[in-house]
């Protein structure tokens, strides 16, 4: 990022004032008209995407600071916006006692579940076409091999036999098909060396065996084997015969079938590692997630939207559920007779309460005289406690629960705390090239987010060597992708619930209707990894997230302070290891947003964290341009000017997100993608769509890296009017041929880099201007991003050979 000489430190670097750029290098974008509202007053029977009418900005202020989680935002009329906010049930008091005007509802858990039935079709299909049984079976005696493709190419950098083989064996074990070659016409199979075959295994179906070798000759034939007794032998044919010359398009695309879990997605870049070990290995981050696991929870006398409250109990396990917690069982037991005393027994993990009755032999226990009691006598297994903060001064009634962690995940996933790995793609991977990060799923429910980080992956490592713009960016920068940032979440929202937003740590305590951990299927726990980094956050005054531990913009703890979360910390591990990453994408849904720094603001005067400078606002804007011009020419997709642009410029402050943390605290160029405008979860065809589209925007922000790390070219600059005589004032208009910074003096002196420079004005406005009212002699040199300086000039030298002009003010 620039050259030490000029730059100074990282940080100090990010200090710039003024914002703004041309953005005339976009699309003008079409307004939609605000929808009529339904109903004052919100009703839903499960969390859905819920359109919320705004006058203003200070409304949508409002909203935001309500922790309101916003998924997508358009303008309506002269001032105001329909957003689109994830609303439960949990939530509708909060939101109804708001006074907001609601819309249509757009989406809800039910079409998620939709999602989930038609990926499970998807792979029942795939399991068809392959021939593959569910589950993992038992190895036949005799393996049947078909040979289905076997290309030879050849790349820039050499040679290459790609080999393709089905096995009937592949669905029941993993184990590699090896593959001996001749060594052209006249040559007997074997003479051409061998290779191996991986399985490759997608969204748990087995699909075929792959591999690719680097080859001497070209083969005329292939015999594979399997170690179960298979084998086949096949003719090579030649991929991509006579080509004019590598480059675009890529040659393979397309490698997404269905959504994928966090398993499923580390499983894909483990095998793409293993295949290609000499470019690709896995990255395991040093801290494991607080785990998919809840403390199992016997809810009695009170249902989750709250009805019967008074009377309710909750009765906490102090293991989690898979380690014991789900065999507690609660048992408020009638005695039957008259004037008997409260007690409470346990016997192994069962708690029985015997509740107090009167002279007629009726029930008199309430329910914080049972809570009290629980405590009292359960200590050491459970926690209790009154519903959401209620006094609890109903009567109880006799009930038998046992109590559950409600989830609802297959055995084979972990309740264990989780690893979380990286694919780190490069042909040089020790620091020494341009490090370019792609992370994805930070927020759990976006399902479609990780399929452009493995789509991203897959061409980089299958275009290798025959396609020259692939091979040139794995050979010359650092590539990290990130498929799951936060796999607990993610596992929770496919299991169990769809739109859950947030990681699995529960920092709830059990007093008070919002501080209290919500149960049962109403969760709202957990920390929003997004709002818990270190630069401009809550702590520090900056708006757009929550200490409320309910919310769904939930910052963390108070009292443990930014970057509690292991997730987060995996994160800036991983920059802060690797410092030579200099690039960044965050990849978020839904919206079609393409948005940098700043992303937040101090909601009292709408103070923002510091703005880029002019040359930083400027690349900003001339590299998102390649950007959205690459997700366009997939299917036409258009990121308007009104989506794209500083984050509280285009959306909403959100102190405290992982784009500012980079930005702000490592120098990165951090970008962030919010795909599509079809929700969360989108029917698969969007979904793959835009997995497609946004891996072209991901894989041009690889070459524009790449440009940056090659870019040895000096700015040139200009003024206008021309230095000379002027009769009366003159405003002075500088212009680069690329975005540069300009530094300058007016009293004569060399300028440096202490020297002030030319601004921004107002958000996506105009570089500074100088109004000449003397005759006054300027002295200037421009500066671009990679660090080269005009004409050669040596700001800390001696050398006079910066720009200069004199504009002399006649009377």
């Amino acid at each position: 990022m620039g050259q030490a000489t000029w730059s100074g430190s990282r940080r100090a670097r990010r200090a710039g004032l003024v914002v703004g750029a041309a953005a005339a290098l976009l699309l003008p974008t079409a307004v939609p008209a605000a929808a009529e509202p339904d109903t004052a007053v919100l009703e839903l029977d499960e969390t859905s995407v819920v359109e919320v009418l705004l006058d203003d900005r200070d409304e949508l202020d409002r909203l935001v600071e309500l922790g309101g989680d916003i998924a997508r935002l358009d303008p309506s009329g002269e001032h105001g916006f329909v957003a689109q906010a994830v609303i439960g049930p949990f939530d509708l008091d909060t939101y109804n006692d708001a006074g907001f005007t609601f819309g249509d509802v757009l989406f809800t858990e039910s079409d998620s579940r939709d999602r989930l039935d038609e990926r499970e079709a998807t792979i029942e299909r795939l399991r068809a076409e392959n021939g593959s049984e569910e589950g993992v079976g038992t190895l036949s005696d005799t393996d049947e091999l078909q040979v289905l493709r076997a290309d030879y190419f050849e790349g820039r950098n050499g040679d290459y036999l790609s080999v393709e083989v089905g096995s009937s064996s592949g669905q029941s074990g993993n184990f590699q098909l090896t593959v001996e070659r001749d060594a052209g016409p006249g040559t007997e199979i074997g003479d051409g060396g061998t290779q191996t075959l991986n399985r490759f295994v997608d969204v748990g179906v087995y699909m075929y065996h792959r591999g690719q070798a680097e080859v001497a000759k070209r083969p005329e034939r292939v015999r594979v084997t399997s170690p179960h007794g298979g084998t086949a032998v096949a003719e090579v044919t030649e991929w991509l015969p006579d080509p004019d010359g590598p480059g675009d398009p890529l040659p393979h695309t397309d490698f997404l079938n269905a959504y994928m879990t966090p398993g499923e997605l580390y499983d894909r870049i483990h095998q793409i590692a293993d295949e290609f070990p000499d470019i690709a290995e896995v990255v395991e981050l040093p801290h494991p997630t607080n785990g998919y696991r809840r403390h199992a929870q016997a809810i009695l006398g009170v249902d989750v939207n709250g009805r019967n409250a008074d009377r309710g109990v909750v009765v906490e396990s102090l293991v989690y559920g898979h380690e014991g917690g789900n065999d507690v069982v609660v048992d408020l037991a009638a005695p039957g007779t008259p004037d008997s005393e409260l007690s409470v027994g346990v016997e192994g993990e069962e708690i029985t309460v015997s509740l107090a009755t009167d002279g007629s032999g009726a029930v008199t226990t309430t329910a914080a005289q049972v809570v009290d009691a629980v405590n009292a006598g359960a200590g050491d297994l459970v926690r209790a406690f009154t519903f959401r903060g209620n006094a609890g001064d109903g009567v109880v009634e006799p009930e038998r629960v046992r109590a559950s962690d409600f989830l609802d995940a297959p055995e084979d996933v972990s309740r264990e705390p989780a690893p979380v790995y990286a694919l780190r793609i490069g042909s040089t991977r020790d620091g020494s090239r341009t490090g370019v990060l792609g992370y994805a799923q930070e927020h759990a429910r976006e399902w479609q987010t990780p399929l452009v980080t493995i789509e991203t992956a897959e061409r980089l490592v299958r275009n290798y060597g025959i396609h020259e713009t692939t091979t040139e960016l794995v050979d010359e920068l650092d590539i990290f992708l990130m498929p799951s940032f936060n796999p607990d979440g993610a596992n929770y929202s496919f299991h169990d619930v769809p739109l859950h937003r947030k990681n699995m740590t529960n920092y709830c305590g059990t007093e008070g209707a919002r501080d209290q951990w919500a149960v049962e299927r109403g969760a709202q726990w957990g920390v929003d990894n997004n709002r818990n980094y270190g630069a401009y956050t809550l702590w520090d005054g900056y708006s757009g997230a929550s200490f409320n531990c309910t919310a769904t913009t939930f910052a963390g703890p108070e009292e443990l302070g930014p970057l509690s979360q292991p997730e987060n910390q995996n994160l800036v591990w991983l920059v802060d290891t690797h410092d030579n990453i200099d690039f960044s994408m965050n990849i978020h849904s839904s919206g079609d947003y393409f948005m940098w720094s700043p992303g937040a603001y101090v909601a009292d005067g709408r103070v923002s964290t510091p703005r880029p400078t002019a040359m930083e606002e400027a690349y900003f804007w001339e590299s998102s341009a390649s950007i959205l011009g690459a997700i366009k020419e997939h299917r036409g997709t258009v990121v308007t000017p009104a989506r794209t642009g500083p984050i509280i410029d285009v959306l909403y402050s959100a102190a405290g997100n992982s784009g500012d943390h980079l930005w702000y605290e490592n120098g990165i160029f951090a970008w962030n993608f919010e795909l599509g405008q079809a929700g969360f979860q989108p029917p698969w065809e969007e979904a793959h769509a835009q997995g497609m589209e946004y891996s072209n925007g991901l894989y041009t922000m690889l070459e524009v890296a790449l440009a940056h790390q090659n870019d040895r070219f000096r700015p040139r600059s200009g003024a206008s009017p021309r230095h000379g005589g002027h009769t009366g004032p003159v405003e002075v208009v500088f212009e680069t041929s690329e975005p540069a910074e300009i530094h300058y003096t007016l009293d004569g002196s060399r300028p440096d880099f202490d020297s002030p420079k030319l601004e921004l004005t107002g958000v996506r406005g105009e570089r500074e201007t100088l109004l000449i009212e003397e005759t006054t002699t300027v002295h200037w040199f421009a500066v671009d991003v990679a660090g080269n300086i005009e004409g050669g000039y040596d700001p800390g030298g001696r050398a006079r050979n910066h720009r200069r002009g004199t504009w002399t003010i006649v009377d």
